[in-house]
């Protein structure tokens, strides 16, 4: 619901001020456009003041918590760095030039996993990348390059390949070599080398 609540300083007397749900990734909606609030007041509902130039967050004792410049256009999403959770700043941060460096840490297979993953002409995988890059946290690095080698002995650098390989434990699993068997030998006469062996056997008579 919209209500009107004037602030001691002039330029908010007509600020706009609006109830509304933290979302679960820390951001509130507000005019289209999203905002980010600190973690620890998820779940929960806030309260919204925006201005003109800036967008105030209050808690629900009018207790300011965010301040943020205004969006300049909508969808677009405004993030102060601490009030999200530790676990999700990597991904926040992260660049190509930062996951591809961490990539090559870890081994040459991780290295051209990720480089392939980022040259993709078509979709911004940046964040698979990261994804995958941060399994090296779950596994251990050796592991997560050891499975990378395996995926692209495959052709398939996907990070769901290489995610599986690794749940499934099978990174270091070499694939069977498949034994050739001989094509089956016959010892049977043919035909005409029987027929052959019955008329030449001389009569009893």
């Amino acid at each position: 619901k919209n209500c009107l609540k004037p602030l001691p300083s002039s330029p908010y007397d007509l600020a706009v001020w609006k109830k509304v749900k933290v979302y679960r990734d820390c951001y509130v909606s507000f005019d289209h456009a999203f905002y980010s609030i600190p973690y620890r007041l998820y779940p929960g509902w806030v309260w919204i003041c925006g201005g003109t130039r800036q967008v105030r967050i209050y808690n629900l004792a009018y207790e300011l918590q965010a301040t943020h410049e205004r969006a300049s256009q909508p969808g677009q999403r405004l993030t102060h760095p601490d009030h999200l959770p530790p676990e999700k700043l990597p991904g926040l941060l992260q660049t190509r030039e930062s996951v591809l460096e961490e990539a090559q840490k870890v081994g040459p297979a991780t290295g051209q996993v990720i480089q392939e993953l980022l040259e993709h002409p078509v979709l911004d995988r940046l964040a698979t990348a990261g994804r995958l890059v941060r399994l090296a946290n779950q596994y251990g690095a050796p592991r997560l390059e050891a499975a990378c080698q395996k995926a692209l002995a495959f052709g398939d650098g996907s990070y769901k390949t290489v995610k599986g390989i690794l749940k499934q434990g099978s990174e270091t699993e070499t694939a069977p070599i498949p034994v050739g068997i001989p094509p089956a030998t016959t010892f049977a006469r043919s035909p005409a080398e029987l027929v052959g062996a019955l008329v030449e056997v001389p009569s009893w008579n």
